[in-house]
């Protein structure tokens, strides 16, 4: 075979191989919907999704049961979210743990949460905004909030997500993760309940960058 016609060959299977290789990968990495109801996908050495609905499902039940959300005059207690810290490698965003247990609790019939107090100002700055509406000719003053409206706050969430990191005598890693919330009356600062749970992952510290 004449040397330019073996070139010819030689560069066309390469072409073939390479688009062989980029197709199979096209297949085997092809995305497809996860049943968050029921994952049965393998466990992974960072914090997923899987792992804040436990804590979080586990702690809501833990506080109810513990009766420290029980408002003592009969009505309903009125929540502001403290500081929660993150104390792992990864970026967090503590929401993430923080919405399901709110959201739950306000199912309960026994919590409300207040978004207009926060440590780092409200959560939502519209019920501050619109009292800057008073004494406006341009808005009907009747449809304004009023002074004293607001609700204080009677108790308080915060709480931390910690990480540790053991090297095992194999050579593993064992990541242990802290899910830690306290429950405060801000009236007394005494903690009405507080809570931890634990999460371990045994593997490959490789699988992770952190």
């Amino acid at each position: 075979m004449h040397p330019k016609e073996f070139y010819k060959l030689t560069s066309n299977l390469i072409v073939v191989a390479v688009a062989s290789l980029f197709l199979a990968g096209c297949v085997a990495t092809g995305t497809k919907y996860v049943d968050t109801a029921d994952d049965r996908g393998e466990a992974v050495m960072a914090l997923d999704y899987r792992d804040f609905q436990q804590a979080a499902g586990e702690m809501v039940e833990s506080m109810l049961t513990s009766g420290a959300v029980v408002d003592p005059d009969g009505g309903r207690r009125v929540l502001m979210v403290g500081r929660i810290t993150n104390d792992t490698m990864q970026r967090i965003d503590t929401d993430q743990l923080l919405r399901p247990i709110r959201a739950d609790l306000r199912r309960s019939g026994r919590v409300v949460m207040t978004s207009a107090v926060g440590l780092q100002g409200p959560e939502d700055e519209s019920s501050m905004a619109v009292r800057e509406l008073r004494d406006s000719e341009e808005f009907d003053q009747r449809t304004v909030a009023g002074e004293g409206q607001l609700i204080a706050p009677d108790s308080s969430l915060s709480g931390s997500i910690l990480q540790r990191v053991i090297t095992m005598d194999d050579g593993s890693d064992q990541v242990e993760y802290y899910f830690e919330l306290a429950l405060t009356d801000i009236k007394t600062g005494l903690v009405l309940w507080e809570d931890q749970r634990l999460v371990v992952k045994r593997g490959s510290g490789d699988t992770v960058s952190w």
